[in-house]
């Protein structure tokens, strides 16, 4: 039996203030989209059995290069995160797994990590290894890069944490590893780009070996920070390149915050579908960089433009399509599990939205060359208010209507911040 972080009375007691209306809204949207030749009850189907996993770092207060301002209540260590995205999960019913980051989430008893997580209801996904700063009491430091430093000694050391992540992630059952390095330069000529880039795919080419046969690795790129001359692993050119090296376990991660602003991320996502090698994604959003805002909160369209490349390659059933979906996000001025839900509750209104896109008349239109009804035809599924089908399909599976509402309602935050120590603030650096 799942054991629930918030009473489900108190749940049940918020829906059924909203129920009524629910119906209505539920029943009024249906009959519109009918009338556009598409079943209501099918959508709602489609959202119910989707699902993104939440970072275990997210349920932490964030911070910025100048300083972090903890949170009322903030996890002690990995159980207490486990317990906050269990919330999340049970109001929003769109997060079963869980992605950890090692060594943040280490622990000495793994089985008993298992155990925490099976008890609440939630998975494991993929694994997220730390190359980027310098653990308490390691031998070479990441300073100058990790796995692509001049310094052999250092490669072997990344590579090896690696290869713990793996066994950690095995022991818990999840099936992937994502990599992400820092490594890069802030000064023309500091780093010699073709050799950093050989020592690179060398060192992730001994990670590789050591996947288990039903692992895949993900490899992130991204343009800039903490590196701001040169990064090692820059764009998805790059990335597209270190998965064909490596082989067909090998896949490319796109992390919504890691492009110029105004890059065609929906291209790029097309672009690796079409080669088969996109492996999965980090969502947020930014407005300048590598913002990590909550998803959605700038430019819903984009999120809308990168499903409808996904709707379109499940509906045409795309060979070797099976994405990964992560909310990646750092939370400074709202509380976390709120954001993550609302970050939750905009993906999926997006899959929702695209979902209901008219694809036979889409195409009609590309083929006539008429870029105006194509545009129409796309903002006709944006401009949609899909809220009935996705509060619909959260009751259905046990989940609040309006999650936000509920979780203030249930006065979790409150409770945990009397049982968890206040964490004192005045911190650098994004955590």
């Amino acid at each position: 039996m799942t054991t629930t972080m918030i009473s489900q009375a108190t749940v049940e007691a918020e829906n059924e203030s909203r129920l009524t209306a629910l119906r209505r809204d539920y029943e009024s949207l249906g009959e519109r989209l009918s009338r556009r030749g598409i079943a209501i009850d099918e959508i709602k189907r489609k959202v119910t059995a989707y699902g993104v996993a939440v970072p275990s770092w997210g349920v932490g207060t964030g911070g910025t290069r100048f300083a972090r301002f903890p949170g009322k209540g903030e996890p002690r260590n990995i159980f207490d995160k486990l317990e906050d995205c269990a919330v999340i999960q049970q109001l929003t019913r769109a997060t079963p797994t869980v992605s950890l980051h090692i060594p943040w989430d280490k622990v000495s008893d793994i089985s008993e990590l298992k155990e925490k997580g099976t008890s609440l209801g939630l998975g494991f996904d993929a694994m997220n290894s730390n190359t980027f700063s310098d653990a308490p009491g390691q031998e070479h430091s990441y300073k100058f890069g990790s796995l692509s430093h001049a310094d052999a000694a250092t490669r072997a050391q990344a590579v090896e944490h690696n290869l713990e992540c793996i066994e950690i992630g095995r022991q818990l059952g999840s099936k992937a590893l994502t990599v992400w390095v820092g490594d890069g330069s802030n000064f023309p000529g500091q780093s010699n780009f073709t050799r950093a880039f050989e020592r690179y795919l060398d060192a992730m080419k001994s990670v590789y070996a050591a996947l288990p046969d039903d692992w895949r690795v993900y490899t992130e790129h991204k343009m800039f920070e903490p590196a701001f001359y040169s990064t090692v692993v820059q764009d998805w050119g790059s990335n597209y390149l270190i998965a064909q090296e490596l082989g067909p376990k090998a896949f490319c991660l796109v992390d919504l915050g890691h492009h110029a602003p105004n890059v065609n991320i929906e291209m790029i996502v097309a672009r690796l579908i079409q080669f088969g090698k996109l492996g999965g994604f980090h969502f947020n959003d930014s407005k300048y960089g590598d913002d990590d805002l909550d998803t959605g909160s700038i430019d819903p369209y984009r999120l809308f433009l990168v499903f409808n490349e996904l709707v379109d390659a499940e509906t045409r059933k795309a060979k070797g399509f099976e994405p990964a979906h992560m909310l990646d996000q750092s939370h400074n001025v709202t509380d976390p599990i709120e954001s993550l839900m609302t970050s939750a509750t905009e993906v999926c209104r997006a899959y929702a939205q695209a979902l209901i896109v008219d694809r036979q008349a889409l195409a009609g239109y590309q083929d006539d060359n008429d870029a105006l009804m194509a545009s129409e035809t796309l903002k006709v599924a944006f401009r949609t208010d899909v809220e009935p089908i996705l509060a619909m399909a959260r009751l259905e599976s046990g989940g609040a209507i309006a999650p936000v509402a509920a979780y203030r309602k249930s006065g979790y935050r409150a409770k945990v911040a009397a049982e968890r120590p206040a964490v004192a603030g005045g911190g650098g650096g994004i955590v």
